[in-house]
């Protein structure tokens, strides 16, 4: 087995972590429940602590003392994976006493990231709400703020680069009751940071209701945006985001079409997670679409987190992905999409999938 073919097992299947050594993440923005490892210089986010994690058939064994983690499958090791190392501007705080980490934290080995607003309109009710979101559970258990001010983000943001080298930053949100849909959240954001360090970043949130926010988070420095679409098919939205899929697909393509408009192709994304129930051929449809017109499809393995609806949903299989990676590559290909040209955001770190390596 390859080591991509083995690191996208790994999303798949997950990783039995033995004891709690080198364990700490759970809920917040981006892969939660997941651990970055490294196995020949790519680092990816495997999950470790959702309910899936417990039955796979790999198990690792951190070593004391090190950063090598020794991967089994069935009692056989495969292979040995490296943890990154923590972040130096972990052990800071602000002047009023909140940790950094609290307010932002490390992706992959290079990536900052963030949920400006850890809170959304639709995720108090079970008729509205997304069944595979966790956006609540950091906050529950006091690993975060509800909501980072602009200056709390420019100063670990600023730490971040000195400190660890940080390269890009990933700014996500809850979505508000604003017609804005967190825009002018992540703009200010933006702007703080930016007049402090001079560092690539994503923006992510549903399409807006003016457009012209694109133009406004672009000339705050904002050089990629992300709306996610997640599922592909109605038949799923309805199911699994009754609340995100009043947002219509023909309004996420109207946004979609404005936004590469504003920041060029390829510095337009969005996620969709395969094993919600969309067939291999209603999520290659919908990528064809996307790459046509700039989009780039970050597709990843769905992974039930626990304490969601969807903890103990099916994982998706290895083959579903393995089939589906090369199909997608091809359209990138064809479109002339490529993620080390994006300039930042989940597409371009590509910790959570394996597409990189069909591009």
């Amino acid at each position: 087995m390859s080591a991509i073919q083995l690191l996208t097992d790994l999303q798949c299947n997950g990783l039995k972590w033995e004891g709690e050594l080198g364990l700490s993440r759970k809920g917040g923005a981006g892969p939660s429940d997941h651990k970055a490892l490294s196995l020949d210089g790519k680092t990816m986010m495997i999950p470790v602590l959702n309910l899936a994690a417990q039955d796979s058939p790999y198990t690792a064994k951190p070593a004391l003392n090190s950063d090598k983690v020794t991967v089994f499958k069935n009692r056989i090791p495969v292979a040995t994976l490296t943890i990154p190392a923590r972040p130096r501007f972990y052990d800071l705080k602000t002047a009023e006493g909140i940790a950094y980490e609290q307010i932002a934290t490390l992706h992959s080995h290079d990536v900052l990231a963030t949920t400006v607003l850890q809170h959304c309109i639709r995720m108090n009710d079970k008729a509205t709400a997304c069944q595979f979101c966790s956006i609540d559970q950091s906050l529950i258990g006091g690993r975060t703020l509800i909501r980072k001010r602009p200056e709390q983000l420019a100063e670990v943001a600023k730490a971040a680069v000195e400190l660890d080298g940080i390269k890009q930053m990933v700014i996500t949100t809850g979505t508000p009751n604003t017609g804005d849909r967190g825009a002018k959240i992540l703009c200010d954001s933006v702007k703080a940071i930016k007049a402090q360090v001079d560092l690539p970043i994503q923006v992510q949130c549903e399409p807006p209701d003016d457009f012209a926010w694109f133009q406004r988070l672009k000339d705050a420095g904002t050089v990629s945006i992300g709306m996610h679409l997640e599922a592909v098919s109605e038949r799923v939205r309805q199911k699994i985001m009754p609340g995100k899929a009043e947002v219509s697909l023909e309004k996420y393509f109207s946004a979609f079409e404005a936004a590469v408009a504003v920041f060029g192709r390829g510095q337009v994304s969005t996620y969709i997670l395969a094993g919600l129930g969309d067939t291999e051929p209603e999520i290659v449809e919908m990528t064809a679409k996307l790459t046509e017109i700039g989009v780039y499809p970050f597709v990843v393995p769905f992974v039930p987190i626990q304490g969601t609806p969807l903890e103990h949903h099916p994982k998706p299989d290895h083959a579903f992905m393995q089939s589906l990676y090369p199909k997608i590559g091809l359209q990138l290909k064809q479109h002339s999409l490529n993620s080390e040209n994006t300039q930042a955001g989940c597409a371009k770190c590509g910790a959570c999938s394996s597409l990189k390596a069909y591009e």
